[in-house]
């Protein structure tokens, strides 16, 4: 993908524009479990980044006049979670799923290579790691690159619990302390509005206080999660925070 000019075309325009958003180039693209895919982005040294929080990509250049009187504006941003970065070498490291379908997204996610420039606005989000007596973790595949980052900054005193629900096995990512979740299989059936991570989770056994909850994955599963631990569990609202990643015909969310 190729959205910048040279920087001497860019001149002053160019110069604002990398106040607000970075640029960088991708440095190396593998297979990951399941339909995921590593994509590592190099020359980005020095970003503010917390594990959690996530990048919006440009699928497009938003800056253009064009972009918007096309009327694409809305699928020219694509929103992904970062695996891990390394300020030493500056390297931001993406782990994307390929949803099925042909969205902005998916299609750039099969198409990027490396050497191709990405745009992409500073880390943001507050779905991070929060003061509690213990951290729990429920989602499907597209939580867990979120779960990662999370999960490797969490102190090693710190108790962590979770439920992790993948289609098969062999498509559960390289969690750290994969070991103290639950693995739970889905099989063929659909990831949206599943029973099988909320029965997980319920099957839990977790403490008597509450601790603090990061659901994330499709929308509807999500917000059943939810429900359950405050209206099953008793747990406060303001100790479970949900991430919807995607849902079922939802524009934007491919």
């Amino acid at each position: 993908m190729t959205v910048a000019q040279s920087p001497t075309a860019r001149g002053v325009r160019g110069r604002l524009l990398d106040r607000m958003f970075v640029r960088g180039r991708v440095e190396d693209v593998r297979p990951a479990p399941g339909r995921m895919r590593w994509i590592g982005i190099g020359g980005v040294p020095g970003l503010d980044w917390t594990p959690g929080q996530h990048v919006r990509v440009h699928m497009a250049d938003i800056t253009s006049a064009r972009t918007w009187v096309s009327g694409k504006v809305r699928d020219a941003l694509r929103t992904y979670s970062v695996w891990d970065y390394d300020a030493a070498s500056g390297v931001l490291e993406l782990c994307v799923m390929d949803h099925e379908g042909a969205g902005p997204g998916a299609r750039w996610a099969r198409s990027v290579r490396p050497g191709d420039e990405v745009v992409f606005n500073k880390p943001e989000g507050s779905f991070v790691l929060r003061p509690a007596p213990y951290h729990l973790f429920a989602g499907e595949e597209t939580a867990s690159v979120t779960f990662g980052a999370m999960l490797r900054a969490a102190g090693p005193d710190e108790p962590v619990y979770g439920a992790v629900e993948v289609a098969e096995p062999e498509d559960g990512l390289p969690l750290p302390r994969r070991e103290e979740l639950v693995w739970c299989r889905r099989g063929d059936a659909s990831a949206a509005s599943s029973g099988i991570l909320l029965d997980a989770v319920r099957r839990l056994d977790l403490p008597d206080e509450p601790g603090f909850a990061y659901v994330a994955g499709e929308a509807r599963t999500v917000q059943a999660v939810r429900a359950h631990l405050v209206r099953e569990r008793g747990w406060p609202r303001r100790s479970v925070q949900v991430k919807p990643y995607w849902t079922p015909g939802r524009r934007g969310m491919d």
